[in-house]
């Protein structure tokens, strides 16, 4: 396997497992072990790593991008006595990951813009509402590698768009009814539309909603924290946004994901010591959980 890894880089020059994975169509986890353990081979990884909560992992905490996705998606394969064409390939994929972002960032803007100007005059409630956006977006992470939508299973141009809409707890029930229609009818004409292929998750919610989610006194209640704790404004209220983080902080929140970010840290150097170097039956049997990417979903169910 290393031989044939080997090869191919020195055929193509360094490449992203992905890239790898593609031309030899051989087990992920193997091919990750062996790039990993080679000792001519360096694997060069790009980006951020950050928190993702997941009920399949003991205390919630583990890391994004998964073993995997790091691997496939951002990491560089190339020789460890050849260093420049390494970089010179990861320069590439950095601008690349900067562009996808940079190009969801602003539809996911020209989207939100579009609905609130549809709303006409009754924007005079500005003030009473926010979008915030979230995931791998505000991160600088996205990517544009296909995958399936969960609730259709058609594919869709890679990471989504999450976008969490505040509203004052003055906030009218019908214009709030209105807005979620809206925001779930541009969700499908993404969906549907075959030459943009986007995703959005989305929820709206009132203020009051999130007094009680800071309690975190629940898994659902960690992830729309964690969520809004990492967000960033995409559209609205300044005054309101900078209240809700103001909350996070406050209700000791803020300091409660930092603490699961530095388990989280340490735990993901310890499933990578175990992947590499524990049997690959065992790991197969019970810890590929550790491997595979998984989704944050239920703030958006």
């Amino acid at each position: 396997m290393e031989e044939e890894v080997i090869g191919l880089i020195e055929k193509r020059g360094p490449l992203t497992g992905a890239e790898i994975l593609e031309a030899t169509g051989v087990d992920s986890l193997i091919l990750w072990r062996t790039c990993m353990l080679s000792q001519s081979l360096i694997v060069r990884h790009i980006g951020t790593r950050y928190l993702r909560l997941d009920r399949a992992v003991d205390g919630f905490a583990r890391m994004s991008p998964s073993i995997l996705r790091e691997f496939l998606t951002y990491s560089i394969v190339g020789f460890n006595d050849d260093i420049d064409p390494l970089e010179q390939k990861a320069r590439e994929l950095i601008s690349h990951i900067e562009k996808v972002s940079k190009a969801k960032m602003e539809l996911a803007y020209r989207i939100v813009s579009g609905l609130i100007g549809g709303l006409g005059s009754e924007w005079a409630l500005k003030d009473e509402i926010c979008f915030i956006i979230a995931g791998d977006i505000v991160f600088n992470m996205a990517h544009d590698v296909p995958r399936p939508e969960r609730s259709t299973g058609r594919l869709v141009t890679g990471s989504d768009m999450d976008i969490v809409v505040v509203v004052s707890n003055e906030f009218p029930d019908d214009l709030m009814k209105r807005l979620d229609d809206e925001i779930y009818r541009e969700k499908y004409s993404l969906l549907m539309a075959p030459h943009v292929k986007e995703e959005i998750d989305y929820i709206v919610k009132r203020l009051s909603r999130i007094r009680e989610q800071v309690r975190f006194d629940s898994f659902k209640h960690m992830v729309a924290c964690k969520i809004l704790d990492e967000g960033t404004l995409l559209y609205g209220s300044e005054d309101l946004f900078t209240s809700i983080k103001s909350m996070l902080r406050e209700s000791g929140v803020t300091d409660k994901l930092n603490i699961l970010e530095k388990k989280a840290r340490t735990s993901r150097n310890e499933s990578e010591q175990y992947l590499l170097f524990q049997d690959p039956v065992k790991i197969k049997d019970e810890g590929l959980s550790l491997f595979y990417p998984t989704e944050e979903s239920e703030e958006f169910e």
